[in-house]
């Protein structure tokens, strides 16, 4: 890890060396998970010895690990995936299903993985859709805005908002591939642990100065939670 030590300058800390690294999803069964999401997002997919499975695009940032866990889903996702796709069709075939409740309004269709786990489809032009085709992370958020903005502040980026919308959201995250990160209001607050989280490179020390909290020690990485309790996986910056 980095000998950084962070630095506050009226009470906001100066930019961290904090990277995006990957995306990871609990699944009962990644063998039946891994191929939905393998179509769904434009990746290869790659099984473990050891039952998880690990899906891999043209880049470090395009790759979302899926691994085995003995619970289910049991309450909606607070950390979902926005996609691009070709049509509706194509996902369905691949095993989504449409989840019951659509506003007619909406641009987008919510849909459940083969285990459950919520999703939400654009459907573009076919010239429109890129390789990988995760558009926006989205994550529920009690005060979108505060959260947003740590992790703007922990990835040295600006946070992005329009008046009167009640969603904050990031660009240019280093090592991101999507669009956007996305924080959204929602009005209960996480109770379970997120079924899907990322990994960061980083310094365990100054997030933890920053207000993060270290859950757990693992070999290779520390498991360590955001203020509003999301779970988050940091290694080493050597191991991005």
């Amino acid at each position: 890890m980095t000998d950084s030590v962070p630095v506050v300058h009226d009470g906001r800390m100066e930019s961290g060396t904090t990277r995006f690294k990957d995306l990871c999803l609990d699944a009962l069964d990644p063998k039946a998970v891994a191929p939905f999401w393998a179509g769904a997002l434009g990746l290869t997919v790659e099984h473990q010895d050891n039952g998880d499975a690990v899906l891999r695009g043209s880049a470090p940032g395009q790759t979302l690990w899926i691994n085995t866990v003995p619970e289910p889903k049991t309450t909606k996702n607070r950390v979902h995936i926005d996609l691009h796709s070709e049509s509706l069709e194509t996902l369905l075939a691949l095993g989504a299903r449409p989840q019951p409740v659509q506003h007619d309004e909406d641009p987008w269709t919510v849909l459940d993985d083969p285990e459950g786990n919520d999703l939400c489809a654009f459907v573009r032009p076919p010239d429109r859709v890129p390789a990988y085709k995760a558009y926006e992370l989205v994550v529920d958020s009690v005060d979108h805005h505060a959260i947003g903005q740590w992790w703007a502040d922990v990835f040295g980026v600006e946070l992005q908002h329009e008046e009167g919308k009640d969603w904050s959201w990031l660009e240019g995250v280093p090592g991101f591939s999507m669009e956007a990160w996305v924080f959204g209001l929602v009005p209960e607050p996480k109770t379970v642990k997120n079924r899907m989280h990322w990994d960061v490179s980083g310094d365990v020390a100054e997030l933890e100065a920053r207000g993060a909290t270290r859950l757990h020690e693992m070999p290779g990485w520390t498991v360590m939670a955001d203020p509003e309790g999301n779970e988050f996986c940091v290694f080493p910056s050597a191991a991005a």
